[in-house]
């Protein structure tokens, strides 16, 4: 608990470490005392800029980045659970080694961020009125610059940020329906049932466990179905999180009729609590496609791109114009004979998908979906 003293300094308990470079002070500050006291914002960084300077590493304060992390802190199950590290003079701070607490100077920017610009800038957005969010900090007091860089260097050059399969496949733990856990678990299925057309396919965490058949990473595949489920993935783990429900409420499953074209499969979702029906399309789909352009989808070789990220992207884009203009109803599943039988008549030769004809990345993906749509006259 922070105590006011004089409405010019805070006292608040720490902890005092002793490491090689020195001693650090851990504690825990309230969120609007850290941005009050703390260097964060677009001015200031560029006024106060040597440990980047001296590193040689540059690290603007992202406005994107910032809006994210804005929006993440006001979720039911925000946390930061690493320290934020700050750097700050002896004439601003004290440590009192046998109550254990260190006093701060309560003014604008004595302390300087080595780590944790965004959380900080992000934390302005926290909505909740009379509840605090508290964040671990990191003080070092009267740290050299040359040390200060070495701080800012190694956490901004050797840590390794986890994979976004990783992250997706986390969700699998969850106890609350989310996008997020649903896009996990079909992923899971059809990589792991045998009658599946990604069977063995994608690389579940990220990994190269099965190197030889693996052609598509989980985010990637997540990304393709997401896309038809939500625009805001993170609104709806909140809905789910607070057992609330979508249909039957006044809250409506679409915005406008702009993102009930868009989100095709979000009906699917509300209403299928198993996921079977999304499961089950992507079979039927891909089993159509695997069945046009068999040696494509099953080969794996380097110039090959239908089985891979370039090919996959691009038949989810063509999916959603195949589904619309195949089904009769929001929620209907179609056969793969009813996909097989538009997909067929696409001209298009097996053995024609490489990397000289689609390019890798977004303008292979753009071409091939551009083709998929002349030809299945659907342009």
């Amino acid at each position: 608990m922070i105590i006011k003293e004089n409405n010019q300094y805070l006292t608040f308990p720490c902890l005092e470490a002793k490491q090689p470079i020195g001693n650090m002070y851990i504690s825990i500050i309230d969120a609007d005392v850290l941005e009050y006291i703390s260097m964060v914002d677009v001015r200031r960084l560029k006024e106060n800029r040597e440990v980047e300077e001296y590193t040689g590493i540059q690290r603007k304060l992202s406005l994107k980045r910032e809006k994210e992390i804005g929006k993440y802190v006001n979720l039911i199950d925000a946390t930061f659970p690493n320290s934020i590290i700050l750097e700050m003079s002896s004439e601003n701070v004290s440590y009192n080694s046998k109550d254990k607490t260190l006093t701060i100077l309560y003014k604008q920017d004595v302390a300087k961020v080595l780590d944790g610009q965004h959380r900080i800038a992000g934390l302005n957005h926290y909505e909740k009125s009379g509840s605090s969010f508290q964040c671990i900090v990191t003080i070092y007091i009267d740290m050299e610059l040359e040390d200060q860089a070495i701080v800012f260097a190694t956490i901004n050059t050797e840590q390794k940020p986890v994979s976004k399969s990783l992250a997706a496949d986390l969700f699998e733990f969850a106890k609350s329906r989310s996008p997020q856990k649903t896009c996990h678990t079909i992923a899971r299925v059809l990589d792991q049932e045998e009658n599946s057309p990604f069977y063995n396919k994608i690389k579940i965490l990220g990994t190269a466990n099965n190197a030889e058949k693996e052609t598509i990473t989980q985010d990637t595949f997540v990304k393709g179905i997401m896309q038809y489920i939500s625009k805001d993935p993170q609104a709806d783990r909140q809905i789910y999180k607070h057992n609330r429900l979508f249909l039957g409420s006044k809250k409506p499953a679409y915005a406008n009729e702009k993102d009930k074209n868009k989100l095709i499969l979000r009906k699917l979702f509300i209403d299928d609590e198993t996921d079977s029906g999304i499961t089950q399309l992507m079979i039927n789909y891909f089993q159509a496609v695997q069945s046009k352009w068999e040696y494509s989808w099953k080969n794996v070789i380097n110039n090959n791109i239908l089985n891979k990220s370039t090919g996959y992207i691009a038949l989810m884009k063509f999916f959603r114009n195949v589904y619309i203009h195949l089904r009769t109803r929001e929620d209907e599943i179609i056969s793969k004979e009813t996909f097989y039988n538009l997909i067929k008549k696409i001209d298009i030769k097996d053995k024609s998908f490489t990397t000289e004809n689609y390019l890798p990345g977004g303008k292979g993906q753009s071409d091939l979906y551009n083709e998929l749509m002349e030809k299945s006259n659907l342009k």
